[in-house]
């Protein structure tokens, strides 16, 4: 499990869909939000927290094709599949690997974009928080999606269809506490409702990628 872990991190390093591309992408859009809809302190504040949680999340997007995709091509998937390893562990340690090179420096890097759309200095701590607590379901259910699209020509687009309408919980509750976090309210019910999601997807949804990866792997 430890090498094949490793593995996933030299390839997505490797292959130019990890930390680099995420990261530039998230700054792309917290430098041309001021340019649409105004530098104003008034104006971006109360949009930064969903503009920094859709970011985030769009971000995690774009490299999800690429969890299973290499696999498939050069045959490692049904290798792996008849490991061993059990799928639903190979499944977790691909969705970790996702969750290291794209997520993890997003994390770091979301207090320097919070500054660039104006959110309060207090609500730094809670905006890491929810990422860093929300960020484990997006690579999750993208990996399921990348499993049921795994094999099929041009599947980027209906991964994002699949993916994007499971991620709107998420979406929620994770803007929702940097919000109330924002104007000093108490964020502790949407922090607690994030992890929820967060461990309801993590226990659930590896063994739902697994199902999606024998099906198309017969």
């Amino acid at each position: 499990m430890i090498a094949l872990l490793k593995r996933d991190l030299v390839l997505a390093t490797r292959a130019g869909g990890g930390f680099g591309l995420a990261v530039a992408f998230f700054l792309i859009l917290c430098s041309l939000v001021p340019f649409g809809v105004g530098p104003q302190s008034a104006t971006l504040r109360p949009v930064a927290p969903g503009i920094l949680w859709v970011g985030a999340l769009l971000s995690c997007l774009l490299s999800l094709d690429r969890i299973f995709a290499l696999d498939h091509e050069d045959g490692s998937l049904d290798l792996l599949a008849t490991a061993p390893i059990p799928l639903e562990g190979v499944v977790a340690i691909k969705a970790l690997a996702h969750w290291l090179t794209t997520a993890v420096p997003l994390i770091i890097a979301a207090p320097l974009f919070g500054v660039l759309l104006q959110l309060p200095a207090a609500a730094m701590p809670m905006l890491v928080a929810s990422l860093a607590i929300g960020t484990p379901a997006l690579s999750v259910l993208g990996a399921f999606g990348a499993a049921v699209t795994v094999g099929l020509r041009r599947g980027g687009l209906l991964l994002s269809l699949l993916v994007l309408p499971l991620y709107i919980p998420t979406l929620i509750f994770g803007t929702e506490a940097i919000r109330r976090s924002a104007e000093g309210g108490q964020a502790g019910v949407a922090l607690m409702l994030l992890a929820g999601i967060s461990a309801a997807v993590l226990a659930l949804v590896p063994f739902a990628a697994a199902a999606a990866l024998r099906i198309n792997l017969r």
